[in-house]
């Protein structure tokens, strides 16, 4: 899957492990890389569990349009498609199987 970043910090947080340890912690960024690996490997989201440990899902109230992995709780890792169009399912549900691009937006507590 082809992986972009909403600012640079956020990059080299998300590519650096010195970046990812002082920022985010060792547990923590241990998590963000395995989610990071997983995401770089996958040929589509639907590849990406739905399930623990990942826990891929979309985001719902002000957040809808939005989907997260699960890091080190409370903390996900949240992103949108960034495909040109977005591919829709005929319910008006994003078609995971078609999603092979994502922009990661944040790393944040939801709750």
């Amino acid at each position: 899957m082809l992986i972009y970043f909403r600012t640079k910090k956020l990059q080299k947080v998300c590519s650096e492990q010195r970046a990812m340890q002082m920022q985010l912690g060792q547990a923590m960024a241990r998590k963000l890389q395995q989610r990071m690996a997983e995401l770089k490997a996958a040929e589509a989201l639907s590849d990406i569990s739905h399930l623990p440990p990942p826990r891929c899902h979309a985001l719902s109230g002000d957040r809808v349009g939005q989907f997260s992995v699960d890091l080190d709780h409370p903390y996900r890792l949240l992103f949108i498609p960034a495909d040109e169009p977005i591919p829709y399912r005929e319910d008006g549900g994003v078609d995971l199987e078609r999603v092979a691009e994502i922009e990661i937006i944040a790393i944040v507590d939801t709750h």
